[in-house]
């Protein structure tokens, strides 16, 4: 199965629906990465558009889900690359709060 960036955001947007969330998440999961920032591959995107155009190997998306209370937000982004038959994380991950 070859893996479409509305799917992505669906598996993100369900989880947080679970948790009862799911009217506080607005926006698309992320968006393909490329050398000026968004790139011209799939987005994470099944909210704002369905986005079915396949997630390839050899590119870079963002995963950056957010959810916007009326008191606050939290919205988390890390960077993937995607390679053959993998998908990791680019960068470090983030082991505390920031406070903005």
């Amino acid at each position: 199965h070859k893996l479409c960036g509305y799917e992505v955001d669906d598996v993100a947007r369900g989880f947080i629906e679970s948790r009862g969330y799911g009217s506080f998440f607005t926006h698309r999961t992320g968006h393909s990465i490329g050398q000026d920032v968004h790139g011209n591959g799939a987005n994470m995107d099944n909210l704002e558009t369905h986005d079915d155009r396949r997630v390839v190997p050899w590119t870079c998306f963002s995963i950056e889900p957010g959810v916007y209370l009326p008191e606050f937000g939290v919205r988390s982004e890390v960077n993937m690359f995607v390679g053959d038959g993998e998908a990791r994380v680019t960068g470090e991950i983030q082991r505390e709060l920031l406070v903005l």
